[in-house]
């Protein structure tokens, strides 16, 4: 397993749900629209998310996703 893959692993399925959306380009609106939560919600779990990917950025989070077959 890449290490890449590894931090993806330390996601919860909704955190995978909410970085799926925002690697598809999504905003913190978008995204809780689509998974009907709040933005302050979703804002939190793109902060684990960032956190648990050991990244800066959502553009960094979206490329992990993409490189480790999360989405295409």
């Amino acid at each position: 397993m890449t290490a890449a893959r590894a931090r993806l692993e330390r996601l919860t399925p909704r955190e995978r749900d909410v970085l799926t959306l925002l690697a598809e380009g999504g905003t913190n609106a978008d995204i809780a629209t689509r998974l009907g939560m709040r933005e302050s919600t979703v804002k939190a779990h793109v902060s684990r998310v960032l956190t648990a990917l050991e990244v800066t950025n959502r553009v960094q989070a979206a490329r992990l996703a993409r490189d480790t077959g999360l989405t295409a």
